[in-house]
């Protein structure tokens, strides 16, 4: 059994499918998306659909990033919210949604059960026996039950990241411009900006082997060295 983590995919649903087509999760591992599954890439409609057809047939654990409390607030709140919103990625997320090439969606034409998955169908953490899954990051010294929104959700990768548990975390969120996996001491990041640089990242998290692909199905491969 395999422990796969996934980067931010950000719409980027070509990559996304490229990334599955060579690692190929099996239903005896273990996959954890780390958020951020819209805004941004061309195809958030296609991402979200492809992560509810995923929880049928495999372990699939998503959890919730920043991108998608912003696509919920900007329907829930005020204008100044979904303003908010569509100026990082929201645009591209209603494109997404239109009928037409060209034509004008609104947050009316996201179907009910994207909604729904957005919701109530993402987590805010996930831990296995040596690992801790977030989006963005963790308090230290806080039991993970204890961690505020604001930590797991929108902090950005310190220089260190080493939690009382011990366990090695594995987040995305803080986009890394170098395109490949950040490791300091105590965590890893792998959102490697596969909207902008272009390379999705999955991690082997027991391994330490990752695989990286691209929006025109270009691929390559690598190894990170965790730091106790």
């Amino acid at each position: 059994m395999r422990v796969l983590a996934f980067g931010d995919i950000h719409g980027c649903l070509a990559a996304f499918d490229a990334l599955l087509d060579w690692v190929k999760p099996t239903p005896d591992d273990v996959v954890v998306t780390l958020g951020d599954y819209v805004d941004r890439g061309p195809d958030t409609r296609g991402v979200i659909e492809r992560l509810i057809a995923m929880q049928q047939t495999h372990n699939l654990i998503c959890l919730r990033g920043n991108h998608e409390v912003m696509m919920v607030d900007a329907r829930t709140g005020g204008r100044g919210q979904k303003k908010m919103w569509l100026s990082v990625g929201g645009v591209e997320t209603l494109a997404s949604y239109g009928i037409f090439a060209g034509m004008d969606a609104t947050l009316d034409d996201v179907p009910a059960a994207h909604w729904d998955w957005l919701a109530t169908q993402l987590v805010d953490y996930y831990e296995s026996d040596r690992f801790i899954f977030v989006h963005a990051s963790v308090l230290p010294e806080y039991d993970m039950d204890a961690q505020p929104d604001y930590a797991l959700l929108w902090e950005f990768l310190p220089d260190a990241m080493r939690h009382h548990s011990g366990k090695t975390v594995v987040c995305g969120h803080t986009s890394q411009k170098s395109g490949v996996p950040k490791v300091v001491p105590g965590a890893v990041c792998i959102d490697t900006r596969a909207f902008s640089t272009g390379w999705l990242t999955c991690l082997d998290v027991h391994e330490g082997r990752y695989w990286q692909t691209d929006m025109c199905g270009n691929r390559r491969e690598g190894r990170v060295d965790y730091e106790e």
